[in-house]
């Protein structure tokens, strides 16, 4: 039984991955920017940021589970000012400087991991969304054992982390093919994205308020 939690947890936290929003285009930016790891530990960040909605949806801690849901506009505001500042910074980014300083001195991948954490972590929506994929597709059960929800985050966080295990790798696999012109290019059209999608979210916040 244990096996099969374990299975279906993999299924969820790959599927719950998969789609591409800002958190992606982040990863992979990153990726092309400043290397394999750099894409990998962000998404890593992500992937821990969804195993802990997981949690919550698994366990039904209600009290965070309510501590969320009653500050969903908060959240979402943070979110989407944090969104714009990032997409700004990476649309304002010249890549040769980037470069640069990556052959100075080490990247910050413990930086890398938090801010991706907190980002993802800014979406409130995603623990109803763990919660809605758990109850449609009846991996959650009455008779599910501590042991069984265990297996079932846990296996969340192994998906989601193979799915950006494969993303980076493959965008990594092109990144010597990039030269500095694509990745100015890469930058502008990335952020724009991530700007724009941050001022989405906060006007849509405000519209889902009233």
């Amino acid at each position: 039984m244990g096996i099969m939690s374990f299975v279906n947890g993999v299924i969820l936290g790959f599927s719950a991955s998969v789609p591409l929003g800002p958190i992606g285009l982040i990863c992979i930016q990153k990726t092309l920017n400043r290397g394999r790891w750099a894409g990998i530990i962000s998404g890593a960040g992500a992937a821990s940021s969804d195993t802990f909605f997981a949690i919550i949806a698994a366990f039904g801690i209600s009290f965070i589970s309510n501590f969320i849901e009653q500050q969903q506009f908060t959240l979402r505001i943070i979110g989407s000012v944090i969104l714009v500042l990032l997409g700004l910074k990476i649309f304002l980014t010249n890549p040769a400087i980037q470069i640069r300083k990556q052959n100075r001195k080490k990247n910050n991948l413990l930086s890398d991991f938090i801010s991706i954490f907190f980002l993802t972590l800014s979406n409130p929506v995603t623990v109803f969304v763990f919660g809605a994929v758990f109850a449609s597709s009846g991996v959650i059960k009455v008779q599910n054992t501590f042991i069984d929800l265990v297996f079932i985050v846990i296996g969340v966080f192994a998906g989601a982390m193979f799915w950006w295990l494969i993303l980076t790798n493959i965008v990594n696999s092109f990144r010597k093919k990039f030269n500095l012109k694509r990745l100015w290019w890469i930058n502008k059209i990335t952020g724009a994205v991530i700007v724009l999608f941050g001022i989405f979210v906060f006007i849509a916040s405000f519209v889902i308020k009233f």
